[in-house]
């Protein structure tokens, strides 16, 4: 293993389809990046992952097989799971990250517990108040897309939450989405400074006056519409927003898959319609599987976390996989603490809102 190649965490039981899937993402991964990309250690249980191994050589030339004696399944709950994880797949896998063996982990596994030992072992980053889980949606034309948090991690949040995101997702959307100096804005009702809870006219109220300062553009309210539309480059919310926000868009995902499916059969006339198209169906497509995107990470903690679908398939895995490549490439944290370091005149007069509620 070269100095440059990194190390990722694999959580090899977690999710719908493991540990297949996990093992053809790897795969996947490795051959279109190359073999001298990415290590991986791979946390279950051994003696299945190994004979697995026989039919995937280009993982197992790349890897490091741990044995995890349990897996935490989808159903388990937080309370009931967290004091006795520690011979678990995930939570083995996160602790790797906390050790400093590897530099990110990925699990298909519980969302819940997967968050909830990721911030117990990693801790939040200083000046951050919360982590959040955050990815990037499809948005506007062309490839562009919106970052997106918090999409559920934090049902109930205040404003000084809401202004940490704003730090946590304009740098991601510069260092991972390229976009400089990019538009943020708060998700709401409406675009009026007078719609919304008290809390967010408060928040909105000080970034306008001091949006100068800020190192993004901060554009105010936007709608469910801008972020089609391809008005905002971040869109901050609360996590329960944010996640109805995330299961909306992979929905309308899946219902133009099952329209164009359901016509395209339906005459001749759109069978030679769809044959002079399939480049624009097939770059539609692209734009709107969820697996294009299938990595989200909890952003804000002392590492990276990154969740993919629990129904992940090899195709979403090794996407994840390279999400995690990207993320543990960067100088993201360095970043954040650069950030709230400028803006902590900003940040203490937002906290007063916070702590007079």
């Amino acid at each position: 293993m070269t100095e440059t190649k990194r190390v990722i965490s694999v959580d090899a039981m977690g999710g719908d389809h493991a540990p297949i899937a996990v093992m053809g993402g790897m795969n996947q991964f490795l051959y279109q990046y190359g073999e001298d990309s990415v290590f991986f250690r791979v946390f279950g249980k051994e003696s299945v992952l190994r004979s697995m191994l026989k039919k995937f050589p280009r993982v197992a030339r790349n890897c490091e097989i741990i044995n995890a004696d349990n897996v935490i399944s989808s159903t388990d709950k937080v309370r009931d799971v967290i004091r006795h994880a520690q011979d678990t797949s995930m939570y083995m896998a996160i602790m790797d990250v906390r050790n400093g063996n590897s530099s990110a982990v990925v699990s298909a596994g519980n969302t819940g517990v997967l968050m909830a030992l990721s911030k117990l072992a990693l801790k939040t980053v200083d000046g951050i108040s919360r982590p959040a889980i955050t990815t990037m949606l499809p948005s506007g034309n062309g490839d562009s897309r919106v970052v997106g948090l918090d999409l559920g991690a934090n049902v109930q949040c205040d404003e000084e939450i809401l202004f940490d995101f704003s730090i946590l997702g304009s740098v991601y959307a510069e260092i991972i989405g390229g976009m400089k100096r990019p538009k943020v804005g708060i998700l709401n009702i409406g675009e009026e400074e007078t719609k919304g809870s008290e809390t967010l006219q408060r928040l909105n109220k000080v970034l306008s006056e001091h949006s100068k300062e800020l190192p993004y553009e901060y554009i105010g309210f936007v709608e469910g519409t801008d972020i089609s539309a391809g008005n905002v480059q971040v869109v901050v919310t609360d996590g329960f927003t944010g996640n109805v926000m995330l299961k909306t868009v992979e929905g309308t995902a899946k219902l133009i898959s099952r329209v164009v499916k359901a016509n395209y059969k339906k005459s001749l006339l759109a069978i030679l319609g769809t044959f002079f198209l399939i480049h624009l169906f097939k770059r539609l497509k692209n734009k709107i599987d969820p697996r294009s995107y299938a990595g989200a990470v909890f952003l804000g903690l002392n590492g990276f976390s990154i969740k993919t679908h629990g129904n992940s398939d090899a195709l979403a895995w090794s996407h994840a996989l390279e999400y995690a490549a990207n993320l543990s490439k960067s100088d993201f944290y360095g970043k954040i603490r650069e950030r709230t370091n400028a803006l902590s005149k900003i940040k203490k007069e937002i906290k007063k809102l916070s702590d007079k509620e």
